[in-house]
């Protein structure tokens, strides 16, 4: 009796998951794609591509302005030296109405920076006959006290900036700095060496 009643509770349970089910699946179909869809292309959706740093042949000064000048150094230095640079380059300057490939900028100024140095001073210490002595007849073990001292320096800085004379946007970009000290000619070499160090990455490979 017991078994009939268990297959009459399976058959029961069968007959309850074959009944159809109340949830049914609904979706409302896509809209149609705009008509100007096809024919537009998002460039955010992509890489930008490698610039063509070979095409640059020609500079001009951004708005038509030299560097700006300072105590330390006037504006024809600053232009002398960023013009040789450029020049190294393969970058000649336009002097006439024709439109540039690049626009230069170019400033000079001064910062301070704090250096440090470690000195070491050594002595003998625990020897025999002679004490602390780095001189003489004792016998002992040579030790060394680091003692590290903090300065000032002031440096000169330079930076380059480079443009797009078509689109506007930077190119770019580079700072280096050197020594500010020494007279008008060693300033007019440390300009020169500060604008070199920025523009040895260039053009970027």
């Amino acid at each position: 009796m017991k078994a009939r009643s268990g297959l009459l509770l399976m058959c029961l349970g069968l007959a309850a998951c074959q009944g159809s089910n109340p949830y049914v699946a609904t979706s409302n179909p896509l809209p149609p794609a705009p008509p100007h869809a096809a024919n537009t292309f998002d460039r955010s959706a992509y890489p930008a591509p490698p610039r063509d740093y070979g095409r640059y042949r020609s500079w001009a000064w951004l708005n038509g302005q030299l560097p700006p000048g300072s105590a330390w150094a006037d504006s024809a230095q600053v232009a002398e030296a960023v013009s040789n640079a450029l020049d190294q380059r393969g970058l000649r300057p336009l002097h006439d109405n024709r439109p540039a490939d690049l626009l230069v900028s170019a400033n000079l100024h001064l910062e301070t920076r704090l250096r440090q140095v470690q000195d070491d001073y050594g002595y003998y210490g625990g020897g025999y006959g002679g004490g602390y002595r780095r001189y003489g007849g004792g016998y002992g073990m040579y030790e060394s006290v680091p003692i590290v001292r903090t300065y000032q320096e002031q440096v000169v800085v330079v930076r380059v900036d480079l443009f797009d004379a078509g689109t506007g946007q930077p190119v770019w970009s580079a700072s280096a700095e050197t020594a500010s000290q020494g007279n008008q000619s060693q300033r007019a070499d440390a300009i020169q060496e500060a604008v070199e160090k920025a523009m040895s990455a260039y053009p970027p490979s």
